[in-house]
């Protein structure tokens, strides 16, 4: 006899339990509750890749502390989007009034500031608004019990967050809990200790994707890399640009401030060492030669032939044709530097650009783009696709080249700066932009 069994396979999910968390708004992770359990006894900084949760672990510990004291929390983010995107979490999954969590921003005035202060519960902020309300004694923080630091690779050197954790040391004597958060602390073991020292961190909590605790929550990523040979028409262009740049590594290199004059063996950090070591030698001397100055101007050229080189390699003959419009039309203007007017003006440059100027063809990555994203469409035409470029030209032509696809609309997210007439988004605009993206 055959039986048919229909098998059923039902997932639950346990949530969070707490009298400060609104019920099944949070999923329960056993290394998110670990991490906290531990940052809730020392002052922790907690390195976690991006999507795994940092801001739960600051959720489930802000909980605790709305439980236990009556002071104040601080939550810090280097960025007005973070800001605003950290406050619409707190208020969406922590059961305290709304109106209790203040968002503090440049934009708001300072008396408005001082009395949202005294109001508020928890307060997230940018840290220069925050450093500015205690210059001018605006706020104090012997009321806060708990800071949070988001991005706390931030915190060295002159930056906000080392005054703010400064301050705190010496308005609030004892008591006090920071959290540190990133996904990025570096490799550089100094400003890994720099960071530890101005956060009085002395606890570290590490996981990575790979992490018994981290691994069932991880969603594994189809990664297809695509090798795009580069046209003929790109050789010569190429060729000329490595003789110009052979030629400056060859004298950087008999003045002793690069290892190498190989093209092949030259990188852009070799190139900024050169850069500050040559600057370091003209500081050192009380009337610097001449060759020094020399130096510097064609460690600059040789940056500037380096960047274009990378440009016609990786995004096409349009970038590099605007690259060296910008170079001609500065070496024009009354404030161009020594180099800029060296290579619009040196042979082998101007051959390059006169023979751009002949080529009508687009870096063939361009059409690979359009394609994968056409297949992308038709298999699944309810899609949402995000392009990441390098550089701005590069988005603003593909942009343009994407909108020749049925029933695509390619929007732009950039930064704020206006660069070369390209106009930029502000924080909202580029909040909007993501949040759009989201919800349609």
């Amino acid at each position: 006899m055959q039986l048919n069994k229909n098998l059923f396979f039902i997932t639950f999910f346990v949530y969070l339990k707490n009298k400060f968390i609104k019920p099944d708004a949070i999923q329960e992770r056993s290394y998110q509750l670990n991490i906290a359990k531990s940052a809730l006894k020392h002052n922790t900084l907690v390195v976690l890749p991006t999507g795994l949760g940092k801001t739960i672990i600051a959720l489930f510990i802000i909980a605790n502390k709305l439980e236990n004291d009556k002071d104040k929390i601080i939550f810090l983010a280097p960025t007005k989007p973070l800001v605003l995107q950290h406050a619409k979490f707190l208020r969406d999954t922590l059961s305290i009034d709304p109106d209790k969590i203040s968002v503090f921003t440049g934009e708001i005035s300072p008396d408005k500031r001082k009395k949202m202060w005294e109001k508020s519960r928890i307060i997230v902020s940018t840290p220069q608004v925050i450093e500015n309300d205690l210059l001018s004694n605006r706020i104090n923080l012997k009321d806060v019990s708990f800071i949070v630091f988001d991005e706390a690779h931030h915190a060295v050197g002159e930056y906000s967050y080392v005054f703010i954790s400064d301050m705190y040391r010496k308005q609030r004597r004892e008591d006090r809990l920071i959290l540190g958060m990133t996904a990025s602390p570096g490799s550089d073991i100094h400003k890994i200790i720099e960071v530890c020292k101005n956060l009085e961190i002395t606890n570290i909590e590490i996981r990575t994707k790979y992490d018994p605790d981290v691994r069932p929550y991880v969603h594994d990523l189809k990664i297809l890399w695509k090798e795009i040979p580069l046209p003929n028409d790109f050789a010569y262009v190429i060729q000329l640009l490595r003789k110009s740049l052979s030629d400056r590594l060859k004298i950087l290199k008999e003045m002793n401030v690069v290892d190498t004059s190989s093209v092949s063996l030259i990188n852009r950090t070799k190139l900024l060492d050169a850069q500050k070591k040559i600057q370091s030698l003209i500081r050192e001397e009380a009337k610097p030669s001449k060759m020094l100055f020399r130096a510097a101007s064609i460690q600059s050229e040789a940056m500037k032939i380096y960047y274009a080189l990378e440009l016609i390699q990786t995004q096409g003959v349009n970038a590099l044709k605007n690259y060296f419009q910008r170079m001609i039309n500065e070496a024009g203007s009354k404030g161009s530097t020594k180099s800029v007017r060296t290579l619009a003006s040196d042979k082998t440059i101007l051959e390059v650009v006169a023979y751009l100027r002949s080529l009508d063809i687009e870096h063939p990555k361009v059409k690979e783009i359009i394609n994968v994203i056409k297949r992308q469409l038709e298999e699944k035409p309810d899609s949402k696709i995000i392009v990441f470029t390098h550089y701005r030209d590069t988005s603003k032509y593909l942009a343009k080249k994407l909108e020749s696809i049925e029933n695509v609309k390619p929007v732009r997210v950039r930064g704020q700066a206006v660069k070369n007439g390209d106009k930029g988004r502000t924080q909202r605009q580029q909040a909007e932009i993501i949040k759009k993206f989201k919800e349609n």
